[in-house]
């Protein structure tokens, strides 16, 4: 299998338990984006098994230890790509783990509601 998360460099992996593991992106959105992979091969977060999911939630919390001690993040955003339409481009599960800074966007209101901007035209005050 010719797979970019089955064949990963061991030395990239921060962290890991017996069902995923965490690596730094290699094209970050902010400092310390870290991507949480299933050590199982398949694409969609559907396809996962439970203990698959709560692997990878309690690999997301360590990632955010180690995250707060190294980068004191303001925030965080987590989330995965279920499909090409959704922007997913690596047919492995992974989810994003992506650290956010005040003032690293001038708007973040709306997070990943943003990512269709036009139809997220509210404001804070309404």
């Amino acid at each position: 299998m010719n797979c970019l998360f089955c064949n990963l460099d061991p030395e990239l992996v921060i962290c890991e338990n017996e069902l995923a593991l965490a690596v730094y992106d290699k094209f970050p959105v902010n400092p310390g984006h870290v991507l949480v992979i299933t050590k199982r091969h398949f694409s969609s977060f559907f396809e996962a098994r439970e203990e698959e999911i709560g692997a990878v939630y309690r690999l997301i919390k360590e990632v955010r230890a180690i995250l707060d001690a190294k980068h004191d993040p303001d925030g965080y955003n987590v989330g995965v790509n279920i499909g090409e339409c959704a922007g997913q481009t690596i047919w492995h599960l992974h989810f994003h783990v992506i650290p956010r800074f005040i003032g690293d966007v001038d708007r973040p209101m709306g997070g990943v509601r943003r990512v269709k901007p036009a139809l997220t035209t509210w404001t804070k005050e309404q």
